[in-house]
């Protein structure tokens, strides 16, 4: 499987077969000054406006939260990604995944501020005409408005084009009339607009309304007592001969499941950015709390079960980071490209993250699980102490566990990540036959176990190349023989989508290493090339387990056999010493006494 040639961008999934060059990505350590400034302000909303009254906000009490979303529309943190036409700033993609990552550690107020400048805002930005465009973003970017996002059903979950909710047009042609039910409705107390999906008539596809909360016809069921983020605003809303002005149609007829699935493709992506904000607010915690937590005369970090976590924190973080921030670039890249070719800019922004949607999904699978080992690891490491509801463990464990069911649930997207890798392939948008072809063909030569190369990386770009092999040799075997039946076959899938995951996460993890240290030089990146080393080790592990787990189900006897042969091939790693590799990890963030990468 040799490397393309050409110059060319890499499109969506093309990760498995094509290699990336180091300095193509976009790493953080490369955030401009204003950047840098906005993830500073950020912070400093959270300090100043959101940690102080955490209990406050967990309590629901009274006007708390549109108070702290209009402070923030007061500083311009709503509109980010707003024209500036319509009040926003008119940052890009990247830019706005910084202010989700920072205000990611904000717990509720993270949820309230998502749903409002995400799938409340966007659908009007992205698919709003002029006129609706003009009436409502302006006072969503200020907060003046909140807004919420009407979709799930009680009968309608993951499969959204099957919901109820219908509505049709009133005698004199001037109003929709909606009639239906929507749960588990963010922001849905307090907000001023919802987005609201509904099937016209008998529609085989949904079509998507602009509602104001005045319209005649709405009702709110109370609160919902949940498990985690009891500070965001969660409530069922009935639409009962709901009265929308037909003007309030967004976008055209039928085109409301199409919003919905770019809307959830956005919001993936910055689900994995507010994790990664999380996950470093947690890692900062428990390094803290293991420095000064004494035990048997010495603070816990000195103990080398302790160092574990703190350094398996510290790897899966910086791993997320560096995969989100490249997926991130990769988008603001295809949009840019798109509107040189003639596109309008919003249709170019949508079209440049639905190329990513691939990534998007692994992304968030990626990043809600590492934030779920963070917290629980955090609260192992504060003890008797990360149970208590006096120390802030308790908050951080709750609330991290939505983020597996938000946006898709983990399921589902594992699912979707090789469902819509196929498709591409079968359009021919993607050549998977190519490189599959090849990695059959070099299962019958015998392998090369030479590394003479003294390039920097060289063992590093090995091991993801043969990744690479490794899932296109189990995921090539499995369509070969289970061609349409594959589909149904849901564990197998999960298997493959693993093994993507934890390809796409590596090689970001390698790219990033590789161009920090064409910025500070080999030396001075000896800790992060531990992370890369150690978090391939494991990989390797998984992606065995995984093509093992996948090839046992599909296959027997000689078959078998043989792709288990080629599995080990492909996911052997040279020895490491990884007790001494997590220490020196360890050890760097246990002397800064906080996440330091």
């Amino acid at each position: 499987m040799e490397p393309v040639t050409e110059k060319k961008a890499l499109q969506g999934g093309e990760f498995l077969i094509r290699s990336t060059d180091a300095s193509d990505v976009f790493i953080p350590e490369e955030f401009t000054e204003e950047q840098k400034m906005i993830a500073q302000t950020c912070s400093d909303f959270l300090n100043q406006e959101v940690y102080p009254c955490l209990d406050r906000i967990d309590a629901q009490e009274p006007g708390l939260m549109q108070a702290i979303l209009d402070k923030a529309g007061q500083l311009g943190l709503l509109g980010i990604s707003v024209p500036e036409k319509y009040g926003g700033f008119g940052k890009d993609f990247t830019t706005s995944m910084i202010a989700t990552e920072y205000f990611g550690a904000g717990h509720s107020f993270t949820v309230a501020y998502a749903a409002h400048t995400g799938i409340g805002t966007l659908p009007v930005l992205f698919y709003g005409n002029d006129v609706q465009k003009q009436k409502y973003l302006p006072k969503l970017t200020t907060g003046e408005w909140k807004a919420a996002y009407c979709l799930t059903e009680p009968g309608s979950g993951s499969d959204a084009n099957s919901g109820k909710t219908r509505a049709v047009l009133s005698p004199d042609g001037k109003h929709w009339i909606i009639n239906g039910q929507k749960m588990w409705i963010t922001n849905g107390g307090f907000a001023d607009v919802f987005t609201v999906f509904a099937k016209v008539d008998d529609d085989e596809n949904l079509s998507a309304f602009i509602v104001e909360k005045d319209y005649p016809g709405i009702t709110l069921n109370p609160e919902e007592h949940k498990m985690g983020i009891k500070g965001s605003s969660t409530r069922q809303i009935f639409f009962n001969d709901c009265k929308v002005p037909v003007e309030n149609m967004l976008s055209e007829r039928q085109n409301g499941f199409k919003i919905a699935v770019n809307i959830l493709n956005l919001g993936r992506i910055k689900l994995a950015g507010a994790a990664i904000g999380a996950c470093k607010r947690v890692a900062d915690l428990s390094v803290k709390y293991a420095n000064e937590r004494q035990q048997f005369g010495r603070p816990i970090s000195k103990y080398g079960a302790i160092q574990y976590k703190i350094a398996e924190q510290a790897i899966r973080i910086y791993a997320c980071e560096s995969a989100m921030y490249r997926c991130s670039q990769n988008i603001e890249d295809a949009t840019h490209a798109l509107v040189a070719s003639g596109m309008d800019a919003q249709k170019a922004k949508l079209k440049g993250v639905e190329q990513f949607a691939v990534e998007a999904a692994i992304l968030k699978v990626y990043g809600s699980e590492v934030l779920d080992y963070v917290v629980d690891e955090g609260v192992q490491i504060y003890g008797g102490m990360g149970y208590s509801a006096d120390a802030p463990m308790d908050r951080a464990y709750r609330d991290a566990r939505i983020n597996r069911i938000f946006e898709g649930t983990n399921e589902i997207n594992r699912m979707l990540t090789v469902d819509m890798m196929l498709k591409r392939a079968l359009k021919g948008e993607l050549d998977l036959t190519g490189p599959a072809q090849a990695v059959a063909a070099e299962m019958l030569q015998i392998p090369d176990v030479t590394n003479n190369s003294d390039e920097p990386f060289a063992e590093e770009k090995k091991i993801i190349s043969s990744f690479k092999k490794a899932v296109l040799l189990v995921a090539g075997s499995a369509v070969q023989k289970l061609m349409m039946q594959l589909a149904k076959e849901q564990e197998i899938l999960m298997n493959i989508a693993d093994m993507l995951i934890d390809l796409y996460i590596g090689e970001s993890l390698q790219l990033r290493v590789e161009k920090l240290s064409t910025i500070k030089g080999q030396d001075a990146v000896s800790v992060y090339m531990d992370m890369l080393r150690v978090w391939l080790n494991d990989a390797a592990e998984r992606i065995h387990k995984s093509g093992k787990d996948a090839i046992c189900s599909f296959s027997t006897g000689d078959e078998q056999r043989m792709l288990w042969m080629g599995l080990k091939r492909f996911t052997k790693v040279p020895p490491l010493n990884v007790k001494e590799s997590r220490r020196r990890i360890a050890a760097k963030v246990i002397s800064e006494n906080k996440y330091c990468f």
